[in-house]
C-alpha cells in the first residue's frame, strides 16, 4: 500500500486542520516553590514554542499559590496541545485560556494590562515634542533630568508599542516591559 492510501484511510485527516496562528493567553495557578517556574519555560522550550510574554506573581501569600500569565502564539491545536501540557505538570492547580473564555463571553479579548518604563534622552524640540505626546498617552514622567525622561505608562500592549515606536526617533534610548496580567470580565474566578 503506497503512502498516498494509508493518508487517505488515517482517521486524523478527517479532523480539520488549521494553519491559522493566534495568540492567546494563558493563565496558569501553580505553587509557589522554587523550580515551577523553570517546569514550565521548559515545557515551552523543550517543544519549540515561543512565550511572547510571561508575568509572575504570588496571589494568595498564606496558600504560597502564584499565578503566571502567558501569551503564546501558535496554531489552535497547538494552544490546546500547550493547555493540556500546562495541566499535567505537577505543581500546576489550574490552566485557563483566558482568550477562549473571553470568546465564550463574546469578547474579543480578555482585559489585559502591561506597565512599561521608558527612557526618552532629548533637548529642545524633540525634548517638547516628546513630554506633548507623553500627556496624549497619558504616560508619567517619572524621572527627569535636562536630557532625559523616564515615563510609566499602563495599557494595553499595543498602545504601549504605539508609544515606544513615537518615542523612537524622539530618542528613545531603553525600554524595560513587565509582561502582561490578565482577567476575565464578569463575576467568576479562574
Amino acid at each position: 500500500m503506497n503512502a498516498q492510501n494509508v493518508d487517505a484511510l488515517s482517521a486524523y485527516f478527517l479532523a480539520e486542520v488549521s494553519e491559522t496562528k493566534e495568540t492567546h493567553t494563558l493563565s496558569v495557578i501553580v505553587d509557589n516553590e522554587p523550580g515551577v517556574l523553570a517546569r514550565v519555560i521548559g515545557l515551552f522550550s523543550a517543544r519549540g514554542y515561543n512565550i511572547d510574554s510571561l508575568s509572575v506573581s504570588e496571589t494568595e501569600h498564606e496558600k504560597h499559590i502564584s499565578r503566571i500569565t502567558i501569551v503564546t502564539t501558535g496554531t489552535p491545536q497547538i494552544i490546546e496541545q500547550i493547555r493540556h501540557q500546562l495541566d499535567r505538570l505537577v505543581p500546576v492547580h489550574r490552566v485557563r485560556d483566558l482568550t477562549v473564555a473571553a470568546h465564550k463571553l463574546n469578547q474579543d479579548k480578555p482585559l489585559e494590562r502591561e506597565l512599561a518604563l521608558i527612557k526618552v534622552a532629548g533637548q529642545g524640540d524633540k525634548r517638547l515634542e516628546a513630554l506633548r505626546l507623553s500627556e496624549a498617552f497619558k504616560a508619567v514622567v517619572i524621572d527627569a533630568t535636562v536630557d532625559h525622561f523616564v515615563f510609566e505608562i499602563t495599557g494595553r500592549t499595543s498602545k504601549i508599542e504605539q508609544f515606544i515606536e513615537i518615542m523612537r526617533p524622539l530618542g528613545l534610548v531603553e525600554v524595560s516591559r513587565t509582561g502582561v496580567a490578565a482577567l476575565n470580565r464578569g463575576a467568576e474566578g479562574l
